[in-house]
C-alpha cells in the first residue's frame, strides 16, 4: 500500500507542483489550502507524513502542528517563505520534525520526505518485532550481575552502591534492560525513549550511551554491557 502524504499549502501553483511530484514518486497524496481543512483531513486520513506550510489562512501552520501533535505522531515537514530563525525554533518547539525554507529544490524536498518516511517504516518494523511483555507482571528490580535497577525507587545500584543518573539516562537504561539481547537501532531508541516530539538526531543516543557506559561499565573504552553493533545500533548484554 502506498504511503499517504497530506500537503497543506495555500499557494495553488506550489500545491499542484508538490502533489504532482509526490505522486510521481508513488505516494498517495491529498492536498488542502487552509489550517482548519488540514486538521480535518489529518484526522480523517491519518497520513504517514504531513507537509505543512506555516503561512495559512484561518489557522496558521504553528497552530495546526500544535493541535495535531497532541493527537498523532505523524511526522511533520514545515515549509515557510521566511528564512527566520524564530520561525524555525517555534516550529520545532510545537512539534515539527523537519523544516524547509522557500524557495527550495524539489530534489531536496523529496530527499527529506524519503528520509522521514524511512524512519517511520523502520520504527514500525521494530515495534512489530521487538517484544514487550504486557500480560506478565514486571519485576520491581532488574538484576544483571552486580548491576541492579530498582523500578519502584528509580535507582541504579552497582556493586551495592547508588549511582546517580539523569532522568533520561535512567529511562534509556531501563529500556535497554527490558530488551536485553536485542539489537535496537538508534532511530528506534530515539523514538521510544525521547518520543516523536523530540527534535534531534541519533547522535543524541550515542552521547547518552557514552554517559551510561561511564557509569555502568567496568571499562567504558571496552564495553561489555552496552555493545555497539556496527551499522545496526546497540545491544544490551546486562
Amino acid at each position: 500500500m502506498s504511503e499517504i502524504i497530506l500537503v497543506v499549502e495555500d499557494e495553488i501553483s506550489l500545491q499542484e507542483t508538490l502533489v504532482y511530484n509526490l505522486k510521481k514518486q508513488g505516494y498517495e497524496v491529498e492536498s488542502v489550502g487552509d489550517g482548519n481543512a488540514a486538521i480535518e483531513a489529518a484526522r480523517r486520513l491519518h497520513p504517514d507524513l504531513l507537509i505543512l506550510d506555516i503561512m495559512l489562512p484561518g489557522m496558521d501552520g504553528f497552530e495546526v502542528c500544535r493541535v495535531l501533535r497532541r493527537e498523532m505522531n505523524t511526522p511533520i515537514l514545515m515549509l515557510t517563505a521566511r528564512d527566520d530563525e524564530i520561525d524555525r525554533v517555534v516550529g520545532l518547539e510545537v512539534g515539527a520534525d523537519d523544516y524547509l525554507t522557500k524557495p527550495f529544490s524539489m530534489r531536496e524536498l523529496l530527499a527529506r520526505v524519503k528520509a522521514l518516511l524511512r524512519r517511520v517504516r523502520l520504527i514500525r518494523q521494530e515495534v512489530n518485532t521487538v517484544s514487550t511483555p504486557s500480560t506478565e507482571t514486571k519485576p520491581q528490580v532488574l538484576t544483571f550481575g552486580n548491576l541492579s535497577i530498582d523500578l519502584t525507587r528509580h535507582e541504579l545500584l552497582v556493586d551495592g552502591q547508588l549511582v546517580a543518573l539523569k532522568p533520561k539516562e535512567y529511562e534509556l537504561l531501563v529500556f535497554l534492560a527490558e530488551h536485553r539481547g536485542q539489537v535496537l537501532s538508534r532511530e528506534f531508541i530515539l523514538e521510544r525513549v525521547w518520543g516523536w516530539d523530540y527534535f534531534g538526531d541519533s547522535r543524541t543516543v550515542d552521547v547518552h550511551m557514552r554517559w551510561l557506559r561511564e557509569k555502568i561499565e567496568p571499562c567504558p573504552d571496552k564495553p561489555s554491557r552496552i555493545i555497539t553493533v556496527r551499522g545496526a545500533g546497540y545491544r544490551f548484554e546486562g
